[in-house]
């Protein structure tokens, strides 16, 4: 599609101001925010401080917010009388270096290197969420340059403790609720699908974590003497384990699935169209064979169906050598990822009550609980989500694709529940970007394609 004029100005101002919007984000990522260490919290508020220099330097009305943990930055800006409002959020901070003898360069000292697969940044937080950032300021920055204002109305908020758990972000939110409301929300922390293909994730999957410990005997028993007769633990254990599926794979938990959607026929054509070769994603962990519900695709169970999944178990003698012992105890660590409208707290109840019917009267059982929080389902009814499937289908040179997201984006489901907005999750990291890990990185075309992408969203979104 041939962009239109103010559109095409816009691209072709990023095209030229590229070297300074690099150097911008070599400047941010000199910066050691590190959320969770209390030793880097002066460098937090200097890259929040960063930041809202940096916005006030395009025409922004922006200030740092004190909180509990580190700052929360809040900038709001008028678009043309008429426009529609969004929100950006993004995150400044990121995650410890350690180990620090595995990067090949200091990790605060970013710098552009050659690859065999094109230029990238390097550095910590270029990828996540630094680089991801500075895609969408750099893309307000080409437009206001240009036309001497924005197509939208934007709020940007960027927070200092997503990397750390977030714990200052909910109160904020719930106290600040009517100033960031907006027609949507945009957040740009996921990545292209399998690298390569522009994606809006739409869905999300919330987060049940339950650790079980059962005690049989008040103490490890000798095998010899006890073995067949005392009640062990650890049987018990397993076979509550094995008991959360069926022979087909589907969960046991009663009423585990109610608020569990359909995949809709457009959806799974786009899906389909994706071509995701699960033999290879398994075949990089050296699997073959997908393991979940029978009659599900691979990306259905990865990205629209829920799951139950054993992360940990411990129990009797596990040093070295062999120790006959009947054990005391036997725990487990098991996760429920969510997806729909699924209640986390009626599945926890259901679990709950499912293992107690199974542990025996000689036996006793505690439950511990380790978070609980909804799926995101995002309604792509809203005009916003096409207009910005076919924006960024324009910059790529390819359909891009509604997608979903196996792991959890707590920020999207705030953003509906606290807030009442939905929110457009567009991204685009690689999969080998190394996030949380030495040698962290992001591709110049990311950055470069990024800007643009969202300049295409923002003219699409005015338009609307």
């Amino acid at each position: 599609m041939t962009a239109n004029r103010p559109l095409k100005a816009t691209l072709n101002r990023i095209d030229s101001d590229l070297g300074a919007a690099m150097d911008r984000l070599l400047d941010l990522l000199r910066i050691k925010s590190i959320s969770t260490d209390p030793a880097f919290a002066q460098e937090c508020i200097t890259a929040a401080d960063w930041l809202v220099n940096d916005l006030k330097s395009i025409g922004i009305d922006a200030e740092s917010h004190t909180t509990p943990g580190h700052p929360m930055v809040v900038g709001k800006v008028s678009g043309p009388e008429g426009s529609p409002h969004v929100l950006f959020y993004g995150h400044y901070d990121v995650q410890p270096v350690d180990p620090l003898e595995l990067w090949d360069r200091d990790p605060f000292d970013p710098a552009l290197e050659e690859t065999a697969a094109g230029k990238v940044i390097r550095g910590r937080g270029s990828s996540d969420d630094k680089g991801q950032l500075m895609t969408f300021v750099e893309a307000c920055r080409a437009w206001k340059a240009e036309h001497g204002t924005l197509p939208c109305s934007i709020t940007f908020f960027f927070e200092g403790e997503e990397e750390s758990g977030s714990p200052s972000l909910v109160p904020y939110m719930e106290e600040h609720r009517e100033s960031l409301k907006a027609d949507l929300a945009l957040i740009c922390d996921t990545g292209l699908f399998q690298s390569t293909t522009p994606a809006i994730i739409t869905q999300l999957r919330g987060l049940l974590g339950e650790e079980i410990t059962i005690t049989g005997p008040d103490k490890d028993l000798h095998s010899g003497m006890y073995g067949g007769v005392a009640m062990n633990p650890a049987r018990v254990l397993t076979k509550i384990i094995a008991g959360l599926h069926d022979e087909t794979g589907r969960i046991t938990v009663p009423g585990f699935y109610d608020g569990v959607p359909e995949l809709s026929p457009e959806l799974a054509a786009q899906w389909e169209a994706l071509a995701f070769d699960h033999a290879a994603f398994l075949g990089d962990v050296d699997l073959s064979l997908p393991a979940g519900e029978q009659g599900r695709t691979p990306l259905e169970m990865i990205w629209s169906r829920p799951t139950c999944e054993v992360n940990g178990m411990i129990s009797g003698y596990t040093g070295d050598g062999f120790k006959t012992v009947l054990p005391s105890q036997a725990s487990a660590k098991i996760s429920f990822r969510l997806v729909g409208t699924q209640d986390p707290l009626a599945i926890r109840d259901s679990f709950r009550a499912m293992v107690r019917d199974m542990v025996p009267a000689d036996c006793s059982v505690v439950f511990a609980d380790h978070g609980a929080s909804q799926g995101a389902q995002m309604s792509t009814d809203h005009p916003g989500f096409e207009a910005a499937r076919q924006a960024l289908s324009d910059e790529w040179g390819m359909e891009a694709a509604f997608a979903g997201c196996g792991g959890s984006i707590p920020i999207a489901g705030h953003f509906k529940d606290i807030v009442g907005m939905d929110a457009m999750l567009i991204g685009f990291g690689k999969d080998d970007d190394q996030i949380h890990s030495p040698n962290e990185k992001y591709d110049v075309e990311s950055y470069h394609k990024g800007i643009r992408s969202w300049a295409r969203v923002l003219d699409a979104l005015a338009r609307i």
